[in-house]
């Protein structure tokens, strides 16, 4: 019984010299990829996303045309919402019972005279269109003004293409009835201010925005889109009126 234990303690102390040479070997066997600049590597699949959203992106900037979605706000009634963006790179987004409760349509637009918001006709406005200047074209729409819809056609793809935004980007499965390609976008910054929503984005192969999944809800092309005007048209004249606030007056 002695003699099986001195045997085994013998064993145990080999295996106790060398499993750490046989493990130092083995990592030293391990291809290293060395970190740039001291940062952690970048799985190659979620580096190539942010390559292919960030080239769609940029496509859809280029793409001029009208489509209608179909925009589910979280908390509110699904509406159908018109995009346009002409040849001119002016643009327009009509969204119907928006304003005062759910009781005004509204329509932003940015041309080359700045940006404006217009009251349409509607069961909460009976009188005609009117538009109000809210600033210059690059300027941001006050909160209490902003349905928020026009983000992922403007501003927002300015910061899908720029590859310094503190972005994490991965490829997502389409929403049901959405072809395209989608990516899954968050925000890396520890800031509460993101630079846009995060969520899901969908574009088609040519740049054509298929549909976003965000806190402003989902937004899903509907439709095949139209050709673009060479401007846009405000829906009607510049008074020197107030604005429509989302909440009812």
């Amino acid at each position: 019984m002695h003699a099986h234990r001195r045997a085994a303690r013998r064993l145990t102390g080999v295996l106790a010299l060398t499993l750490p040479a046989l493990l130092a070997a083995c990592v030293a066997d391990r291809p290293r990829t060395a970190p740039a600049d001291g940062a952690d590597p970048v799985p190659v699949q979620v580096d190539a996303a942010r390559d292919e959203l960030a080239g769609l992106a940029a496509a859809a900037q280029d793409r001029h045309l009208v489509a209608t979605y179909a925009w589910a706000p979280p908390g509110g009634p699904s509406r159908t919402v018109t995009w346009t963006s002409a040849n001119d790179d002016s643009w327009r987004v009509d969204v119907p019972g928006w304003g005062r409760g759910g009781t005004v349509d509204v329509s932003l637009a940015g041309t080359s005279d700045g940006l404006f918001q217009c009251a349409l006709p509607s069961t909460g406005r009976t009188r005609p269109a009117g538009c109000v200047r809210l600033g210059d074209t690059d300027d941001a729409v006050p909160r209490r003004l902003d349905p928020r819809v026009q983000h992922p056609f403007t501003d927002w793809l300015e910061v899908l293409t720029d590859r310094r935004a503190p972005l994490a980007v991965s490829p997502a499965a389409s929403p049901p009835g959405v072809t395209g390609r989608c990516y899954a976008v968050d925000s890396t910054a520890a800031s509460m201010n993101a630079p846009l929503d995060v969520g899901v984005y969908c574009f088609g192969e040519d740049g054509t925005p298929l549909a976003v999944r965000a806190t402003l809800g989902s937004l899903t092309l509907t439709g095949k889109p139209g050709p673009a005007p060479g401007t846009v048209e405000l829906a009607g004249a510049v008074t020197e009126g107030e604005p429509v606030d989302r909440e009812a007056s």
